[in-house]
């Protein structure tokens, strides 16, 4: 039997990876899900790559998912004349008027109450904090800061204020927008920057459903805020992001880990996606290789049993793109090899199909059976198996939905295929079985547990067998 890797792929689309040829090239290397920005690009752009992913689709043997990551209530500098050098000691205005830039001790800021909600001795982080300022005094339209850390300023930086609850919506208007063009797109998730409670996820998937869309809300957690209210937030939402950008800025650095890790814990126990995202092979934006600790993070993420694990610059602006997808391929496949964690297993069986589910694993487990068959319209009973992830067996899950499909590219260690389904369940699972023989997926001699949860005409049939591929 091929070996079938259980960690997803997440990849950032960008300049160097627009063109179909690259999206084939990322796919083939080992890309499962691709990831629009839209804090840059238009709808235009964005429409573009969409398009080009359903051209690839059309013909794949396993899809691509598309994942709409919102800009959410972000903070972000002005636009400056020339590159601002700011030395340690330097003090520099920032403010919210439309003034000069040619002022060069001035920042212009797009947060209209910046001023109201810092006080002296607060920090302001700028640009994934390369530079960091105190406030040290107060004026009706500004902040006089002294420079900590100095750097370089370019335009439109992004700004970080630490544990600061800022004034702005979870879904901000440009926000509302993008979710609305992701959604007549068809994109399978929504990623929603910034989430610091579970009202900002029940938000979102009122937008989703009022538009009568199937895409799933993946909650970005990234700030103090958010990793005080995880347990809810996971609770709530489809899935989870540990967005390690920005959280890194938001929360002490050595508190990190050990955030990441009680995240995915929590996710693991709720029975929910979850994603590790940001630096993982950072340094290959300009080298070929990845450093021996991007080594170690990514091997960490998949010891910890991620769902998916994702590339942001690495793959948007970076020179290697698809020898980091690569990488992050043979890393992966070795880690999984070695075993994880186990959280899931101690997942609350509370609902009849998480007990089938669960079950239907450890029956594979005992059986160290060759697959597990999951035959599911709406992709709950597949959602259920993958949570409780099986130590040896790969998930082939058969719907009759292409974006039920789809969505289940996040899932860890399965497989979606397309099908159509009869009105006898019979009928339905013989040609599941048939379709893996066929692919040569798997021998006529192999061992599957089938577990499915199918309407048989006005009932749904709940079942779980062991069959030979036959």
């Amino acid at each position: 039997m091929n070996y079938f890797y259980k960690t997803k792929i997440i990849c950032t689309i960008g300049p160097v990876t627009q063109s179909f040829e690259a999206l084939q090239d990322l796919h083939h290397a080992g890309m499962n899900i691709a990831r629009l920005n839209m804090s840059h690009g238009s709808h235009e752009s964005h429409s573009e790559v969409i398009q080009k992913i359903k051209k690839i689709n059309r013909k794949a043997h396993y899809p691509i998912a598309i994942l709409l990551d919102t800009q959410g209530p972000e903070i972000r500098t002005g636009d400056v004349s020339e590159n601002m050098m700011l030395n340690v000691g330097d003090e520099i205005d920032i403010t919210i008027r439309d003034e000069n830039i040619e002022n060069r001790s001035t920042i212009n800021v797009n947060y209209d109450n910046i001023v109201n909600d810092l006080s002296t001795g607060d920090r302001v982080t700028v640009d994934n904090g390369l530079i960091n300022l105190e406030v040290i005094a107060k004026e009706e339209f500004s902040l006089r800061c002294r420079v900590i850390d100095g750097g370089l300023l370019k335009s439109r930086r992004h700004i970080n204020l630490p544990g600061i609850k800022i004034n702005l919506p979870a879904i901000t208007a440009k926000d509302e927008k993008d979710i609305l063009f992701g959604l007549n797109q068809d994109v399978d998730f929504i990623a929603l920057s910034f989430v610091r409670s579970a009202d900002d996820v029940i938000q979102c998937k009122k937008l989703i459903d009022a538009n009568g869309a199937h895409a799933q809300v993946i909650a970005k957690i990234e700030d103090h805020f958010g990793t005080a209210n995880y347990s809810e937030i996971i609770r709530e939402a489809s899935g989870v992001m540990v967005a390690r950008g920005d959280l890194g800025i938001e929360i002490p650095i050595e508190e990190l880990p050990i955030v990441q890790r009680r995240i995915v814990k929590e996710a693991a126990e709720q029975g929910r996606r979850y994603i590790i995202a940001t630096h993982l092979l950072e340094s290959m934006i300009e080298n070929p290789i990845p450093t021996r600790a991007e080594v170690t993070d990514v091997a960490n993420a998949v010891f910890e049993e991620a769902d998916a694990i994702m590339l942001s610059g690495e793959t948007a602006v970076g020179k290697y793109p698809v020898k980091a997808v690569e990488y992050l391929r043979k890393i992966s496949g070795r880690i999984e090899k070695s075993g994880g964690v186990g959280w899931s297993h101690s997942r609350p069986v509370d609902v009849q199909k998480a007990l089938m589910a669960h079950a239907a694993v450890e029956l594979a487990n005992n059986l160290k059976a060759s697959g597990l068959v999951v035959i599911t319209r709406r992709g709950v009973m597949a959602d259920h198996v993958s949570s409780f992830h099986p130590k040896y067996t790969p998930i082939f899950a058969f719907t009759n939905m292409s974006a039920v499909r789809r969505k289940l590219l996040l899932n860890r260690g399965t497989f979606p295929i397309r099908i159509d389904f009869s009105k006898d369940p019979e009928k339905t699972i013989q040609t599941a079985l048939q379709w893996l023989a066929k692919k040569s997926i798997l021998e006529i001699k192999d061992r599957v547990v089938v577990v499915s949860d199918v309407l048989a005409g006005d009932f749904t049939v709940d079942a779980i067998q062991v069959r030979n591929l036959k």
